[in-house]
């Protein structure tokens, strides 16, 4: 057997031989372009950035940096294609053109798995099974809808709202473009997409997808770029409608931005989530429960349960269990099948992670690490858990995006709500419990947009998702997803 990288405490002390996933399969180009106009073309400054990937620091291509004339290039393209051709097309041949993406996703499945894994991160599991399976879903469900807006909004009629800017994180990359892209070309609108700065590459290949399905050129526009990228496609005046998905305080300065101007915008921003776990739960599967949660993702769910509120009673042996199944995970390359635990996205991110490590520690918190033995190249951090820690804690209120789940007690059902509520998000939450009835009753008092019972991060198509508070403004997803992109009026 090879050498480990992590020592599963199996009575037999056995390990797991790796089993990488092939990459001969994959395409990347050695420089990819902006994508508008059904083209990919140059950025005018001549401006590129490397992506890189994070389990070894490799470059993987060099990507085209958008500057504002870039970005108003994108905009005129979707503008010209949403007047000429999108709107006026019948939407049966709408759902036609978006069903085809759906498809052509399907059968380049394992392509866009393993580029989503070298490019983000994460295990290539999830990216096989739970990422790209999703985005093709997300494609089929809407190309449903096309036809049938009349059902979604009895006695209304829909009309679409032009272009839309859309601006999407590292976390889902292509789970967010499909989110965000399939919605609005159902309704008839147009897009201009910008991905995350540190994966931009599913993106692209959906942008190879799209021009593959025929759809008519300028109906979907890709930027790629950072910040100011994002901004100047925000602030854009012939944008229609702005969907962001990334932090609280982005998604402050775009409300400001975007105030008086009059255009529609739904933000998915940034999530505490709370795991209550009960005395009457199933232990053992609620413990499954919350490393699904927080550390198969890596943390790097906006709705990740990073907070983990036990009642009193069974509270030693959760923690007990949560940290024996710690040292069964497997944290190394996000290619190898095995893998239960990839790399941080990026150095700026582990930096940040690495910090809240700190604060944790200094504010009191008793922290515990898994033994596992990280890589020493690329950027990697062991699933951490922190006890004895007060509601005022900061990795209690604060977003930390990483494999850190903070653990508190409670007595009563009351003080459960109470803590659970105590915090400036309210995207989602958990519950463990084999009562039905209390079941329903922390959820009717739970200010969070999206709450599981007995599982946790579940996702499907048909279901809307967005949050409370801080959390962000608007759903996506399901028939709210369709509202989103729409104007309603008299039949």
């Amino acid at each position: 057997m090879a050498t480990p990288q992590n020592k599963l405490a199996f009575d037999g002390g056995w390990d797991y031989d790796p089993a990488p996933e092939s990459t001969d399969h994959i395409k990347l180009q050695k420089r990819y372009e902006l994508f508008i106009g059904g083209e990919f073309v140059a950025p005018g400054k001549g401006r590129y950035f490397d992506s890189i990937n994070p389990a070894n620091e490799k470059k993987l291509a060099r990507v085209a940096d958008a500057d504002e004339a870039d970005v108003d290039r994108a905009v005129q393209a979707a503008r010209k294609a949403y007047k000429g051709v999108w709107s006026r097309l019948p939407a049966k041949e709408r759902g036609k053109y978006i069903f085809r993406i759906a498809r052509i996703m399907q059968e380049r499945a394992r392509e866009f798995a393993a580029i989503e894994s070298l490019d983000g991160g994460k295990p290539i599991r999830e990216s096989r099974d739970v990422d790209v399976p999703l985005a093709a879903a997300h494609f089929f469900y809407y190309a449903g809808w096309a036809d049938k807006l009349e059902y979604a909004f009895p006695g209304r009629r829909a009309r679409p709202l032009g272009v839309a800017g859309q601006v999407i994180p590292w976390n889902f990359p292509l789970l967010m473009a499909a989110w965000k892209i399939a919605p609005a070309l159902a309704c008839g609108n147009t897009v201009v997409l910008k991905p995350a700065e540190t994966t931009p590459l599913t993106a692209l290949k959906l942008a190879e997808v799209i021009a593959d399905a025929g759809l008519p050129p300028g109906v979907v526009n890709i930027v790629t770029g950072a910040g100011k990228t994002g901004a100047a496609l925000v602030t854009h005046p012939d944008i229609d409608k702005v969907a962001f998905t990334g932090s609280t305080n982005v998604g402050r300065i775009i409300q400001r931005a975007l105030a008086g101007t009059g255009k529609r915008y739904t933000l998915e921003l940034g999530g505490k989530a709370a795991n209550v776990i009960f005395e009457d739960a199933a232990i053992d599967q609620a413990v499954e429960g919350i490393v699904n949660g927080i550390f198969f993702n890596q943390g790097h769910v906006c709705c990740a349960g990073s907070r983990l509120l036990v009642q009193e009673s069974v509270a030693d042996e959760v923690i007990e269990k949560l940290k024996s199944r710690m040292e069964t995970l497997i944290v190394g390359d996000p290619m190898d099948k095995n893998t239960d635990i990839g790399a941080i996205n990026s150095a700026m991110q582990l930096e940040k992670i690495e910090s809240y490590l700190k604060i944790g520690a200094d504010e009191g918190g008793e922290m515990h690490q898994s033994s596992a033995r990280l890589p020493s190249k690329g950027y990697w951090c062991a699933p951490t858990i922190f006890t004895n820690v007060a509601q005022s804690n900061r990795v209690v209120q604060e977003e930390i995006f990483g494999p850190v789940l903070a653990i508190q007690t409670f007595r009563t059902f009351d003080e459960a709500l109470t803590k659970a509520n105590n915090t400036p998000y309210g995207l989602s939450g958990g519950v463990w419990t084999d009562k039905g009835a209390k079941i329903f009753k922390m959820t009717q008092g739970l200010r969070a947009g999206v709450i599981w019972a007995n599982t946790f991060n579940k996702f499907d198509p048909t279901s809307p998702f967005g949050g409370y508070k801080e959390s962000g403004v608007g759903r996506e997803g399901g028939l709210h997803g369709l509202d989103a992109y729409v104007r309603l009026g008299a039949e």
